[in-house]
């Protein structure tokens, strides 16, 4: 075994979700914004001579074998064949069921980290492509940047939001499956597609909040408590809301007033994962 090393794994926010159609075989085509931001979970690799993928470590909720970081390990060990294998742990800050792409953001990391640590020499597209097999928000953890994307999530163009950015996130309690949502009947698949550019100009908006406002009464009420202090929205289809702010000490303000029962996050918007400066100074 060699000496385990810990890699950060960041969460996002979705700045505006459209639904602009649904495809044949039942996924829908989106339009979002993915913004990198500074809350990370934390995952610790220790690479194994012996083949075992283990997690000694991870959420209680989730069972080793079901865990994303250990799918991902195990695909990328298929797709190489490589003897090697990994102890994985993860140590948990993103909330799970939040829309914040924590599961997908440990994948990701898993797979750029054991990518380095095995010495498999993978391009990004190469890692993206087996990540988008377990998960749709997963290649742009990989790429490492905020991004336009559309298709499934899976086109990226990087960019750059203009300003610097911090954000009060609130995690209401409540986990919303992704999947209950996008089942939804009442959902929206027929928005307009936009641009970059469009987005820039209007904000857009998510079309998966009425659905979650509808549904989950605990997220309507940490949508309008956090309206009440800035512009609020709900993250891919939730259960977390998050608005911004251009000053930390504005941000820090509204999140020390939001009530004791909901989780409230001050996180700064990120052009670049932390992970890159990791990967370039191992």
């Amino acid at each position: 075994m060699s000496a385990a090393l810990d890699w950060s794994a960041p969460a996002k926010l979705n700045l505006m979700l459209h639904i602009v159609g649904r495809r044949a075989d039942g996924y829908h085509e989106l339009q979002t914004v993915f913004q990198l931001i500074d809350l990370c979970d934390r995952v610790r690799i220790n690479v194994r001579d012996d083949g075992r993928i283990t997690r000694p470590k991870g959420p209680v909720e989730v069972l080793e074998a079901e865990d994303l970081v250990v799918r991902a390990a195990r695909a990328l060990q298929q797709a190489t064949g490589t003897p090697l294998g990994a102890d994985i742990e993860v140590t948990k800050v993103i909330p799970m069921g939040g829309g914040l792409g924590g599961g997908s953001s440990d994948a990701a990391t898993t797979l750029v980290a054991l990518n380095q640590m095995w010495q498999i020499g993978f391009t990004s597209e190469q890692i993206a492509a087996i990540g988008a097999r377990l998960g749709a928000d997963v290649p742009v953890f990989v790429q490492g940047r905020s991004a336009w994307a559309e298709g499934v999530g899976d086109r990226l163009t990087p960019v750059s939001i203009p300003g610097e950015s911090w954000f009060v996130v609130l995690y209401p309690g409540v986990p919303v499956p992704t999947a209950a949502v996008f089942q939804a009947p009442e959902l929206t698949r027929n928005s307009p597609p936009t641009t970059m550019r469009g987005f820039l100009e209007t904000g857009g908006r998510n079309d998966c909040e009425a659905v979650v406002r509808a549904r989950f009464p605990a997220v309507a009420e940490a949508l309008d408590w956090l309206a009440r202090h800035a512009p609020s929205r709900l993250t891919g289809t939730g259960s977390c809301v998050f608005a911004k702010f251009s000053r930390a000490a504005d941000a820090e303000r509204v999140a020390a007033r939001a009530p004791d029962e909901w989780r409230a996050f001050v996180a700064r918007g990120l052009e670049r994962s932390p992970l890159l400066g990791e990967l370039a100074h191992r």
